[in-house]
């Protein structure tokens, strides 16, 4: 029921933007864009999916491995779920598989997998801050999202580099959160503990991880930017770092199916100063397309690894 509401939310977002721009405006936008722009820009999710395959490799702890293979299959699984569960929760899935392949202890994986997504959450909100603080046209709406995105940097960063402060956040969110999400806040405390002793025994490691999550964010913000130029329109880049997470962040809002209408909305409103309203659109479907692929591409493994598998909500 709540994967159908999330839908019907899309599609009347989109149905509202389509109609006030009129929807036919879009064909000419997408007739008349630059092949090889947009084969490169696409492309982009190969080396991409690579990457985030590699850098979850080098996450697992102990000097265990799971392989590129077997990491890239596992990204690709998450991105066939991540469309059809609400924020990202197909990413937590990588944990139950994790453990269910005997690679790691449930809450080892369940942390690894949070950890892993911090990292991105962090890279994604650095870029975006650093974007923010250069951007030239902020009104009061944007220096009250430049004070949010930089409050939570300063939070994350703290939470990955001080386990005072993590334990004292999870001291804090434990006595209040329901009964069923405080037992998972128990078992990701544990993991939390060993992932910190992992990871800051190894300051090697952690700065391999680091540096690669701020590089892997650069591309997949150069991949949006591509798109622009795919579309034969034109932005300036540093506005792109400021405006292309904004719009990102948008879509992880647990409202709608896979961030579609709400990411849409976000491009329209936020690269007003530079693209027409049918060339954002155009823009918010090649960002759909940026999870479409690689979930396309997870499809044939999909069912050896979803066999048997629970909810992230039900099984960790």
């Amino acid at each position: 029921m709540k994967r159908l509401l999330s839908l019907t939310i899309s599609l009347a977002i989109l149905a509202v933007i389509y109609w006030r721009m009129d929807f036919t405006r879009l064909g000419p936008v997408f007739r008349n864009c630059d092949p090889l722009w947009m084969v490169l820009s696409l492309g982009m999710v190969v080396p991409l999916t690579l990457m985030t395959a590699w850098r979850l490799d080098q996450l697992m702890p102990g000097g265990a491995r799971l392989g590129v293979g077997e990491s890239n299959r596992l990204i690709l699984v998450a991105s066939v779920l991540n469309l059809v569960l609400p924020s990202k929760m197909g990413d937590l899935a990588k944990a139950w598989f994790i453990k269910e392949r005997g690679h790691t202890s449930g809450e080892l994986a369940f942390a690894l997998v949070v950890f892993e997504k911090t990292c991105d959450m962090l890279s994604l909100l650095l870029w975006c801050a650093f974007g923010l603080l250069l951007y030239p046209h902020k009104d009061a709406l944007f220096w009250l999202m430049t004070v949010f995105v930089v409050g939570g940097l300063i939070v994350g960063v703290a939470l990955l580099g001080s386990r005072s402060f993590a334990e004292t956040i999870f001291k804090m969110v434990s006595p209040v959160a329901p009964a069923k999400i405080r037992s998972k806040l128990a078992r990701l405390q544990t993991g939390w503990r060993e992932m910190h002793e992992c990871f800051w025994r190894d300051r090697r490691q952690l700065v391999l991880v680091a540096g690669t999550s701020v590089f892997i964010w650069f591309l997949h913000l150069l991949q949006i930017w591509m798109f622009i130029f795919a579309l034969r329109a034109n932005a300036p880049f540093l506005a792109n770092l400021a405006l292309a997470p904004l719009a990102i962040l948008a879509g992880l809002l647990p409202l709608t199916f896979a961030g579609i209408g709400t990411r849409d909305a976000a491009l329209i409103l936020f690269y007003q100063p530079y693209l027409a309203a049918p060339v954002a659109a155009a823009l918010g479907i090649l960002c759909t397309m940026r999870y479409v692929l690689p979930a396309l591409a997870g499809l044939p493994f999909a069912g050896g690894y979803l066999a048997g598998w629970k909810h992230p909500d039900q099984n960790t």
